[in-house]
């Protein structure tokens, strides 16, 4: 029986010794995707961008408002007869308006998600180059954790890879 316990102790010790070199031979990281993405200079250039389109569809869409709200206040002074007959003009400029704030709307959305995608693409390009460069094995994503050793965290290194990036 003692035989037995000791062949099943030694399996299982030598289990562990493999699993710990294993373990040993991988090297880990983490990386705070947020972080990352809210101090990468070309984030940050893009939200100015964004703002500024932003802001002249916003002036523009006020311009057409006002002017609905002129046409609007004409055509209370008129008989009925005469409103009857602007209607559809008003009509229409409502319907100018709809399809102003559903293009504008849609071609900025449009654009902050390629604006996303390349933005991502730099962060992941820049974590598969470091991870290379440095023999990491496996990187996580701050996301899927549930807890990290501040030790694997490899966060600034990649924004100072990304920011060194979109200086050139």
């Amino acid at each position: 029986m003692s035989k037995i316990r000791i062949l099943v102790l030694g399996l299982i010790l030598g289990g562990l010794i493999l699993a710990g070199t294993v373990y040993a031979a991988e090297k880990m990281g983490a990386v705070d995707l947020t972080k990352i993405f809210s101090e990468y200079t070309k984030t940050k250039d893009f939200d100015k961008i964004l703002i500024d389109k932003q802001s002249a569809y916003e002036t523009e869409r006020n311009k057409m408002v006002t002017e609905i709200k002129q046409f609007q206040e004409k055509l209370n002074l008129l008989s009925d007869k005469e409103k009857e007959a602007k209607k559809t003009d008003l009509e229409n400029k409502i319907k100018n308006l709809q399809e102003f704030d559903r293009q504008k709307q849609g071609d900025l959305r449009k654009e902050q998600d390629e604006k996303m995608k390349e933005l991502m693409k730099d962060i992941d390009d820049a974590i598969k180059q470091y991870s290379a460069k440095e023999g990491y094995t496996i990187v996580f994503n701050d996301k899927v954790l549930v807890y990290e050793d501040k030790s694997l965290d490899i966060t600034d290194k990649i924004i100072a890879i990304v920011n060194k990036g979109s200086k050139k």
